[in-house]
């Protein structure tokens, strides 16, 4: 064997190595990786029942219902589609309605986003980017614009 073919073994025998260790990280990480979709995603994409996710948008105006002692029902829109979300637990001190939030959980069989943490925006003028990103893509959010109705919020 000469030296050069030797350096070539090497080499792809560390490049074998190094795709192995990289196959085993993301193999050890499935459980881990949480994707965001905004509702018009979640719609068109068939998500099934039991996929986490984030689900991310805006607090549906006259949508926030208090079901039982801790248990909240809202829907979250992206001002073009919606999906009904129930929360037990506490809500954050910032979750109002025509507000961003961002819920993570999974689809339950009868079709509710059953979530399992919510997080709302920190102040009047930050709204979560993956919020944001999602209504310019639905073309219904725009750079700097106010919340109409309550005369506070921006995209950032």
């Amino acid at each position: 064997m000469t030296r050069k073919q030797r350096r070539a073994g090497f080499i792809a025998l560390g490049l074998g190595i190094i795709g192995i260790a990289i196959g085993l990280v993301l193999y050890a990480m499935r459980d881990n990786i949480v994707f965001f979709y905004s509702p018009t995603e979640v719609v068109e994409k068939g998500i099934g029942p039991g996929t986490r996710f984030r689900l991310g948008g805006l607090v549906e105006k006259g949508s926030v219902e208090h079901t039982g002692a801790a248990t909240i029902k809202f829907v979250v829109t992206d001002l073009m589609k919606s999906v009904t979300v129930s929360y037990t637990g506490i809500v954050p001190d910032l979750f109002r309605e025509g507000q961003g939030v961002v819920a993570e959980g999974a689809i339950g069989p009868d079709g509710i986003f059953v979530a399992d943490s919510v997080l709302a925006k920190h102040d009047e003028k930050y709204m979560p980017p993956e919020v944001a990103k999602a209504l310019k893509k639905s073309g219904r959010w725009e750079e700097g614009q106010m919340n109409q109705d309550e005369g506070k919020g921006t995209a950032q």
